[in-house]
């Protein structure tokens, strides 16, 4: 009998091992279709969610040093910042507090990186993100887009795909249960929305 369990015990273990892991293949992040998948059976693929390791990356943009303050300072000079982002930034005296650095990206395709620049309240709750391109000159905004909480990536196609929350009529303010996925791509003058699913 003591025998049949040093057998079995290590045998039962290792199943349960891998079928974890095997769970852990679908989970519920973004996942978007590179070139060399074949393509699906409709004709707009959508992106679909899933946090598994199996999902393509797109190829990680060389990190980029950006003086946020100058950012700060590039932003309050655009007439075209909305009223609540230039209360946010007119009362931010450290920057930690109201800006902070998301995802390296170069979703323009022009060879030199931009900076998704987060902006947050003191709480650190993210409502909006800035395209910051990097260059000799200074910080230069591209285009902004107003959403809670987002989660910005590039896709391998090069598209920035934003994944946010959204409220659902019965949450409450703290917890919104709701997310929307949007990819925009970059037409050659701006960004233009080309797909957006709600969850």
């Amino acid at each position: 009998m003591g025998q049949w369990r040093r057998t079995l015990l290590p045998a039962v273990a290792a199943v349960l091992a891998l079928a974890g892991l095997s769970a852990c293949g679908n989970g519920s992040g973004l996942r978007v279709e590179g070139p060399e998948t074949p393509p699906p059976s409709s004709t707009a693929p959508t992106p679909a969610l899933g946090t598994g390791g199996t999902s393509p990356r797109p190829e990680e943009t060389p990190e980029v040093a950006l003086d946020l303050y100058k950012v700060r300072a590039r932003l309050l000079a655009d007439r075209r910042l909305s009223s609540y982002s230039r209360t946010v930034l007119s009362n931010c005296t450290v920057i930690s507090r109201c800006l902070s650095r998301g995802k390296t990206v170069d979703v323009l395709h022009s060879g030199t990186p931009q900076q998704i620049v987060l902006i947050h309240t003191l709480e650190k709750f993210v409502f909006g993100f800035f395209l910051i391109a990097v260059e000799p000159s200074g910080p230069r905004p591209i285009w902004s887009l107003n959403v809670e909480q987002p989660t910005v990536n590039a896709s391998p196609q090069g598209d920035l795909v934003v994944e946010s929350k959204i409220f659902a009529i019965d949450d409450p303010v703290c917890c919104p249960s709701g997310r929307r996925v949007e990819v925009y791509r970059w037409n050659g003058r701006q960004m233009i929305k080309v797909s957006s699913t709600d969850q």
